[in-house]
C-alpha cells in the first residue's frame, strides 16, 4: 500500500527535529485529514495543562489565549471541574443514557435556568442536542421551521454558525460554503461592522442603515424574500473577526422580528457563560430572544450543546431532533459546576473589567504600531485587526487587511510562549479568548508578548 504524505503547510511553523513529540506530529500529518486546522498553526504536543498554561512535550510552556475556541471558561483542568468529574465517576452514575432523566441532568438544567436572562428562562424549554454547537444550530432552525411552517432563514454577513448543512447555509464565510451544494434558502443581511462598514459610512449611521435595509427588504412585496422561519444572529461575531453588534441595532432586530412574527435565534455558542462581561451576550442590549443556542463553555470543557427556547414553540413530535450522545453525564456535571462557579465568584464582572483594561492598552499601541487597524470586542473576547499601514484607506478610513502579517505575528506569539489564533473576513484578526480566570500577572504577560510579537512581525514585513 502506498501512503501519501501530506505536504507541509507553508504557513505553519516547523517543529524542531529530534525533540519529544515530533514523531506524534509526523504521524498526525500522515493519518489525519487535510481538514486539520489548529494543528497547522500550533505544531506542539500538549502533555499537561493547568489554568491558562499549556506545557508541550518539549517542555516549553505557553499562555493559552485560544481556550478551546472559547470552551474553557475556567481554563484547563480547573479544580472545581475535576472535582465534579471525579465525584460523578466515583458515584457509579451511568455515563451514557441517551435522553433519560438523571440527577446530573436535572442539576445541570437547574444551574442553566438559574442564570438565563430575565424574562427568558421563566417560560422556556431546553433540548439537549448532539455534542457540538453546530447540531444545536440545526435543532434551532428545525424547531422554528416546525413551529412556523416556513422554511427560509435570515442570516448575516460575517456569521459563523457551524459546519453541518443547515448551520453552514446560514454561515457567511464563502470559502467553506463554495465547494458544497446549497443548504437551503437564506437571505443574507448586512451585519454592522464599524471598521469595515458594508455601507461605507461607519459608526451609528452604518448600524441604522443596516436596520433600515432589513426592515424595508422584509416589507417590500417585490423584495424577493418569502417570510422566513427565523432570523439567526450572533451578538458578537467570533470567527467573523470579533465584531460586536451595537446594542441599539440588536434592539432594532428584536423589534423588526417581533412585529413581523419572525422568531429570533441568538447563537451564544462562543459568547455565553460570562465571556463578554455578561453571563449571556444578549444581556448587554436587554433583548429577549425566542431561542438561544449554547455549547462550548456550558460543558465545563466537555462536549455539550443545548437550545433553550420559549415554550410556545415546542411543537416537536417525539424524536423530531435526536442524537445518540445527548446524555453526556460527565459534561453535565462539569457544566453545572462551571456555571455556578462563574456566577458565584464574580467572573462575569471580572471579565468585563479585565477585558476593558486589555482593550484599552491594545488601543494605546495603535499610535506606536500603525499595523493595528482596529481593536474591538467585549469582555474577554477581543479582536486586533492587522492592516497594511502603507496602503490608502477607504472611505471610512479603514486600511486593507494584512493576512500575511497576521500569520507572522501568530508565529511570533508562539515563539514567545503565547497561543493566539486568527479569524475575521481575511484571517487578519488576532483573536484573544483567555479564560475568565486569567490573573493580573498573566494579563500583563499576554499583553507584553503580544505587543512584542506585533513589533517583530511589522519589522519583518518592513524588511521583506
Amino acid at each position: 500500500m502506498t501512503v501519501t504524505v501530506e505536504p507541509a503547510d507553508p504557513a505553519a511553523p516547523a517543529p524542531a527535529q529530534g525533540l519529544p513529540g515530533v514523531a506524534v506530529l509526523r504521524r498526525q500529518r500522515i493519518r489525519e485529514s487535510a481538514a486539520r486546522t489548529y494543528a497547522r498553526s500550533f505544531p506542539i504536543v500538549p502533555v499537561r495543562a493547568h489554568g491558562m498554561t499549556v506545557e508541550g512535550a518539549d517542555g516549553r510552556r505557553y499562555l493559552d489565549c485560544l481556550s478551546g475556541a472559547g470552551t474553557l471558561a475556567l481554563g484547563h483542568n480547573h479544580p472545581v471541574v475535576l472535582e465534579a468529574i471525579r465525584r460523578t465517576l466515583d458515584s457509579g452514575a451511568p455515563l451514557h443514557l441517551l435522553d433519560l432523566a438523571t440527577a446530573e441532568k436535572d442539576d445541570f438544567t437547574s444551574a442553566l435556568f438559574a442564570g438565563l436572562p430575565r424574562g427568558f428562562g421563566e417560560r422556556s424549554r431546553v433540548h439537549f442536542c448532539g455534542p457540538a454547537g453546530t447540531d444545536a444550530v440545526e435543532a434551532a432552525l428545525k424547531l422554528m421551521q416546525t413551529a412556523t411552517g416556513r422554511r427560509g432563514a435570515l442570516a448575516f454577513t460575517g456569521a459563523y454558525h457551524g459546519m453541518t448543512a443547515g448551520a453552514l447555509a446560514v454561515t457567511g464565510n464563502v470559502a467553506v460554503k463554495e465547494p458544497l451544494p446549497g443548504g437551503g434558502e437564506v437571505t443574507r443581511l448586512p451585519y454592522p461592522y464599524d471598521y469595515r462598514c458594508p455601507f461605507g459610512v461607519g459608526g451609528p449611521a452604518g448600524a441604522q442603515l443596516s436596520a433600515t435595509y432589513t426592515e424595508r427588504l422584509l416589507d417590500d412585496p417585490s423584495g424577493g424574500v418569502v417570510k422566513p422561519a427565523a432570523m439567526i444572529l450572533e451578538a458578537v461575531q467570533g470567527e467573523g473577526g470579533v465584531v460586536p453588534a451595537p446594542d441599539g441595532w440588536l434592539r432594532e432586530m428584536r423589534r423588526i422580528t417581533s412585529e413581523r412574527g419572525i422568531p429570533l435565534i441568538v447563537d451564544e455558542v462562543q459568547t455565553g457563560v460570562g465571556r463578554t462581561g455578561a453571563m449571556w451576550a444578549v444581556e448587554h442590549s436587554g433583548i429577549v430572544p425566542d431561542a438561544m443556542v449554547m455549547s462550548k463553555a456550558i460543558g465545563g470543557s466537555l462536549p455539550l450543546a443545548v437550545i433553550v427556547y420559549r415554550e410556545e414553540y415546542d411543537g416537536w413530535l417525539p424524536g423530531a431532533h435526536t442524537g445518540t450522545f445527548r446524555g453526556n453525564t460527565l459534561a453535565m456535571a462539569a457544566g453545572a459546576a462551571t456555571l455556578r462557579f462563574v456566577a458565584e465568584h464574580g467572573l462575569v464582572e471580572r471579565a468585563a473589567a479585565v477585558g476593558a483594561r486589555m482593550s484599552a492598552r491594545l488601543r494605546a499601541l495603535r499610535g506606536e504600531l500603525p499595523v493595528i487597524g482596529d481593536v474591538r470586542g467585549r469582555g474577554l473576547m477581543i479582536g486586533v485587526e492587522l492592516v497594511d499601514a502603507h496602503a490608502e484607506p477607504d472611505a471610512c478610513g479603514a486600511l486593507p487587511a494584512a493576512p500575511a502579517l497576521a500569520v507572522r505575528v501568530r508565529q511570533a506569539c508562539l515563539e514567545r510562549g503565547l497561543i493566539v489564533e486568527l479569524g475575521g473576513r481575511h484571517d487578519a484578526v488576532l483573536r484573544l479568548l483567555p479564560p475568565l480566570t486569567i490573573t493580573d500577572e498573566q494579563v500583563e504577560a499576554v499583553l507584553d508578548r503580544l505587543a512584542d510579537a506585533i513589533r517583530a512581525g511589522a519589522a519583518a514585513e518592513a524588511g521583506a
